[in-house]
């Protein structure tokens, strides 16, 4: 017989949507990468529609980060760029939830602060048997 004293890996999901971003000139996708790059958005694919100066930037961002995602997107291209977003997966958050001072650390933070728990996360030793 032999103990084995492992725990599981952390895993937190979050939600993530697709956001289609037409951009009218190509002057305005900078502004698009930049508001994507601060809120944790990953670019899927640009494409330039033939003929035109318009763009099309796909990009997978978090839910919690998209409240005022348009406004930030707007005010960075200076209204020449047009989002709209869809549910579209869900997607792990990465990173150690037990790193002080991680986002994830901090989007737990924030879940238990919601939900009136105690801020810090239990250790193991709290669901522990004891005899």
């Amino acid at each position: 017989f032999f103990f084995f004293n492992d725990t599981a890996t952390t895993e937190i999901y979050t939600e993530q949507i697709v956001g289609s971003v037409r951009c009218v000139q190509e002057t305005a996708s900078g502004g698009v990468y930049q508001c994507l790059n601060q809120r944790r958005g990953i670019v899927n694919e640009e494409i330039q529609v033939t003929g035109t100066p318009l763009s099309l930037i796909r990009a997978y961002l978090p839910v919690s980060e998209s409240f005022g995602f348009t406004a930030h997107l707007r005010s960075l291209t200076a209204g020449q760029a047009f989002p709209q977003c869809v549910f579209d997966h869900w997607g792990t958050v990465n990173g150690d939830p037990f790193e002080a001072g991680s986002k994830i650390a901090q989007i737990i933070t924030d879940i238990r602060k919601r939900k009136g728990l105690k801020e810090n996360i239990p250790s193991l030793d709290n669901y522990v048997d004891k005899l």
